[in-house]
């Protein structure tokens, strides 16, 4: 089943200990694979074997050991840049983004070579016997070289995580994956309207209640296996919980509208994946959370770099230009045969903007840059957004210019403010009326 495979994978993707045991089982089959290869070939072929690939056991115990040390050493030093990472991440950008670095790529890779060196020199150590050795030592020399390549590889990846521009630009890098991938993650027929009558018709149906199973935060939800069951038993589904809600043991995610009673509903229960923190999975508002963040943290009197919350700005920006591109308000999924299954609760570009910017404005008032930067990217969102999003953005524009004292302002400040506010007028032109 599909919401099974989802929480095997998002366990996997919280334990920072699975990469490494991979790896690890791995350099275990290597060597005894190894030793099964070295006693055939060396007692078959030991006379045509050049002198030059055969070790002694006493050169290969050195090596062994000498690469056991090396490689725990290794390890050391990148456990420590870890920590040196995680600190600066939690002290200056935001707890949030920690994942973003553990769940990298590079970062469980790099742990799980060291993990399969180590393993397999250790192991290598304890199986030497007295005769000569092929294979072994030449591929531990081979790994050792391999080893300082990922060190390197790390060091690097380390450096370029700590700046604060490469995590900003790789966030934002995530959120567009977020969205194009949320755009593929139905199969059926999805609508904004429903016939109202055929939905009011739905409180004449046996309602079941569907209680959350622990507290924690909603981490993923499957659409299509909720369709599904939704068919099976010929009934409609309506979820009262967004991606990224915390709910509370015993809170109603769902409610189930059909005309038979049916004996469990665990299967509907595990559709909707609860842990004990927000993932970036499904949730884009978690990827604006992290910028907003960050930008909070750089406006501080402790830190004062607006230059980097406007970054900040700029990236949030770019994600909300990417969420109306393709933005929806659905509400309704239906099988193929248009039969309604599936009510959805919805956020509306609104929520996005708000949440985007409400502690952003809070907070920066006072620096002029990032009142001004505020309304420069609502322009920017506007120029290239469709009419929908334009009305989305005049209808919210006002919230921000509410901080605003135009009779305190300089004379420089009161003119580009000016200017670039004029901007977004004229853009959204025909929407000063909306309400």
């Amino acid at each position: 089943m599909k919401w099974m495979k989802d929480k095997f994978l998002l366990k996997i993707r919280d334990s920072f200990w699975f990469v490494p045991f991979l790896y690890g089982i791995s350099a275990i089959i290597l060597v005894y694979l190894i030793i099964y290869i070295d006693a055939i070939v060396i007692d078959h072929f030991k006379q045509e074997i050049p002198n030059v690939l055969l070790t002694s056991t006493e050169v290969a115990i050195e090596l062994y050991a000498s690469l056991v040390t090396a490689v725990l050493t290794m390890t050391t030093i990148s456990f420590s840049v870890i920590m040196v990472v995680l600190t600066t991440y939690s002290m200056q950008f935001s707890p949030r983004t920690l994942q973003d670095f553990m769940h990298h790529q590079t970062t469980q890779h790099v742990l799980g070579v060291y993990s399969f060196s180590f393993i397999f020199a250790l192991l290598n150590l304890l199986m030497v016997g007295k005769a000569d050795l092929l294979l072994g030592p030449i591929i531990m020399v081979i790994i050792a070289i391999i080893d300082l390549a990922f060190f390197i590889s790390f060091i690097h990846h380390s450096a370029r995580w700590i700046q604060v521009n490469n995590l900003i630009a790789s966030i934002r890098d995530d959120g567009t994956k977020i969205i194009k991938r949320s755009d593929k993650e139905v199969d059926f027929v999805e609508s904004e309207e429903w016939n109202e009558e055929e939905i009011n018709g739905l409180g004449k149906l046996q309602i079941t209640k569907i209680p959350t199973l622990k507290s924690g935060y909603v981490q993923k939800i499957d659409w299509d296996g909720l369709v599904r069951w939704a068919m099976k038993h010929e009934c409609v589904i309506r979820v009262h919980v967004h991606v990224g809600d915390f709910v509370s043991q015993e809170y109603v995610q769902m409610s189930v509208y059909m005309n038979k009673s049916i004996d469990t509903f665990q299967m509907l229960e595990e559709m909707v994946i609860v842990g004990n923190e927000r993932t970036d999975l499904q949730d884009i508002e978690f990827i604006l959370q992290k910028m907003v963040e960050i930008a909070l943290r750089a406006i501080s009197p402790a830190v004062n770099d607006p230059h980097t919350a406007i970054n900040c700005i700029n990236r949030i920006g770019a994600l909300l230009i990417d969420i109306g591109e393709s933005y929806k308000e659905t509400k309704f999924i239906a099988d193929n045969n248009n039969r309604l299954r599936v009510i959805k609760k919805t956020k509306t570009y609104q929520n996005y903007l708000y949440k985007s910017f409400y502690q952003i404005r809070h907070y920066g008032k006072e620096d002029i840059s990032i009142v001004y930067s505020m309304i420069e990217i609502l322009f920017k969102i506007a120029i290239v957004s469709d009419d929908r999003i334009k009305k989305e953005i005049w209808k919210f524009h006002g919230y921000i210019m509410d901080i605003i004292d135009w009779e305190s302002l300089s004379e420089l400040d009161y003119y580009h403010l000016k200017q670039i506010y004029d901007k977004l007028v004229a853009c959204c032109s025909g929407y000063e009326h909306t309400k």
